[in-house]
């Protein structure tokens, strides 16, 4: 009793409205949403992980087929979230969109596992590359009717599945803030691990002892992943559906082209529409000077009506300006959410081309006779970033916040710039080892063919590590920073729509690798030569696709410093680095957003 009274004071003293009471269990569900987060994972990225060397021995797919087919899908399971944030914060809450997504991918993986077990569902199999049959119309009819209800899973599990577990934590107190914090740490700890093991001992299974077991224990752990997720279904905190946050974003919008032929006041704070803030939810956000066009929105004019209560009686015509700011915040964020695309086009490669290399390199561990799996090399990147992401937090933050005085030692967009820059470095690197790899395949006697019909360079595939383990580093500058940073900056109303954002933006740089692959393949190559993206990278130039990329990651570099100058910071009126100097070790309520 007592301990509820004082989260009611605490609520108070932020100044929040009193609301019904809430049962909050915090870590006593989270052996369910955990649990359910790592066997999803194991069973998402184990079938996904290997799905290009799958689709090029065992569905016989070129290596361009395959590799853009892997792009489209990684694209669409990275672009259904965007769909998937917006129905479940306007319509059905993450707890109905996560339970109907987890039976939405266990059907997928289902289906998937029995076109590698069901001989009719994939090609005959053969040993030499003239002589191999593609997949049929109906068989690739079953194979993307898999991808299909994979895709639809992702688009409910990822948007939600993190914001659906810090529903658990009460974030009007303490204790409670505390354990979204700690929260979010065994959240990326697992996500990391079922990674590793997706990645090793899954992929190890499928590409040496059986697809179709290889494919049946993703599709087993999802089920677990289910199981664990409906068992704690009377303890969750289930937050309802709070409407279509674009309403309000598109109301801002049509509001300010309405008056746009009117002049803006001298005194913006005290002649725009500023009704009482009653959202105990949403952070009260004050007026900033940019992006001045959308103050007309809140003006008030003699055709505008407001009603007793305080409030516009035609929303479509007068906004606030708590409004009008949320749709600055995302304004202000487009430009920054554009850079990662080009960013994460490099780390695309990872699951691409990078295999391909690993294909068509001397897999051998030591002198023994143990291949690494191709697609397993990714593991690399993936231990990079678990080691580095400690040795950050623990080691060099403490130094940078001496430094600095800032909290986090360096800014969000700091660390974004810094992982745009390694990866542009990764890439250039990418290329001199495959001008290696290559020299060697051309050069030097090799270790055998591929079953794709490629010659196996004697160079060893560790040569790979180098890249692999700037490419892991990165994406623990910038990647992460990014889901902070949304998290953070976005309106809270809207942080479904946040991560949503995020993950369309891995998608579109799926989908921008893919078509220039499609691009590179059929410009390239003439007079005779095989093109850059050859299906035997010894014939091809893939070095030169690496320096491609490297340059317009410079390009990006150059956008970003820009857009990283005219950010400002959600909750501060001037949100600026040097506004963030006031905040030294003391961050304002909104900025951390809790």
């Amino acid at each position: 009793m007592a301990g509820e009274k004082a989260q009611e004071m605490e609520r108070l003293e932020n100044g929040r409205a009193a609301e019904p009471a809430i049962k909050y269990r915090g870590w006593k569900v989270m052996p369910y949403v955990i649990g359910n987060e790592t066997f999803e994972k194991l069973g998402t990225i184990g079938t996904s992980a290997n799905l290009l060397i799958y689709l090029t021995t065992v569905f016989h797919m070129n290596s361009v087929t395959a590799a853009t087919t892997v792009n489209i899908f990684n694209g669409t399971t990275n672009l259904t979230p965007l769909l998937g944030a917006f129905l479940s914060d306007a319509y059905f809450g993450r707890y109905i969109t996560l339970a109907f997504s987890t039976i939405s991918s266990l059907l997928g993986m289902l289906v998937l596992t029995l076109t590698a077990a069901i001989s009719k569902l994939h090609p005959p199999e053969c040993f030499q590359v003239e002589s191999c049959m593609g997949p049929s119309p109906a068989q690739l009819v079953v194979l993307l009717c898999s991808f299909g209800l994979l895709a639809i899973g992702a688009g409910g599990i990822r948007p939600c599945n993190l914001p659906f577990g810090a529903d658990q934590f009460d974030p009007h107190t303490e204790s409670g803030r505390r354990g979204i914090d700690s929260f979010f740490n065994w959240y990326y700890f697992s996500f990391t691990l079922a990674m590793m093991i997706a990645s090793t001992l899954i992929i190890y299974v499928q590409s040496n002892v059986s697809w179709a077991l290889g494919l049946g224990i993703p599709t087993i752990l999802m089920f677990f992943s289910c199981l664990l997720f409906f068992m704690g279904s009377r303890l969750y905190v289930k937050v309802r559906p709070d409407g279509s946050p674009f309403t309000s974003i598109v109301q801002v919008l049509i509001a300010a082209f309405r008056k746009r032929g009117w002049k803006l006041p001298a005194d913006p704070k005290t002649s725009l529409f500023n009704p009482p803030h009653r959202s105990s939810l949403v952070t009260k956000l004050p007026h900033t000077e940019q992006l001045r066009f959308l103050d007309k929105a809140a003006m008030v004019t003699t055709a505008d009506e407001i009603k007793p209560n305080g409030y516009a009686a035609n929303p479509w015509r007068l906004c606030s300006i708590q409004q009008v700011e949320e749709v600055k915040c995302l304004a202000r964020i487009v430009p920054v959410w554009s850079t990662g695309i080009i960013f994460y086009l490099a780390i695309v490669q990872e699951t691409t081309y990078v295999i391909f290399q690993a294909f068509q390199a001397d897999r051998r561990f030591g002198k023994s006779k143990f291949q690494i799996p191709a697609a397993s090399i990714n593991v690399f990147a993936m231990l990079a970033l678990t080691i580095w992401v400690p040795i950050y937090d623990r080691i060099l933050v403490p130094q940078f916040r001496r430094i600095t005085g800032r909290e986090g030692g360096l800014t969000l967009l700091q660390r974004m710039g810094i992982g745009i820059i390694l990866s542009i470095i990764a890439m250039v690197i990418s290329g001199l080892v495959e001008e290696r790899r290559r020299s060697y395949a051309l050069h030097r006697p090799n270790l055998g063919i591929t079953l794709t019909g490629g010659a196996i360079s004697s160079m060893s595939s560790f040569w790979l590590v180098p890249q692999l383990v700037l490419l892991g580093v990165a994406e623990a500058f910038n990647l992460i920073s990014q889901i902070e940073f949304y998290y953070k900056e976005f309106p809270e109303n809207m942080r479904s729509v946040a991560g949503g954002l995020l993950l369309s933006g891995i998608a579109c740089a799926n989908y921008l690798s893919g078509f220039m692959v499609t691009l590179l393949h059929r410009t390239t190559g003439h007079n005779g030569k095989e093109n850059w993206l050859a299906g035997d990278l010894n014939k091809g130039r893939l070095d030169y696709f690496y320096y491609l990329i490297a340059i317009i990651g410079v390009l990006n570099f150059m956008v970003f410093i820009v857009c990283a100058k005219w950010y400002r910071y959600k909750g501060l009126e001037d949100g600026s680095e040097i506004a963030l100097e006031k905040c030294k070790l003391k961050p304002s309520p909104a900025l951390i957003n809790t």
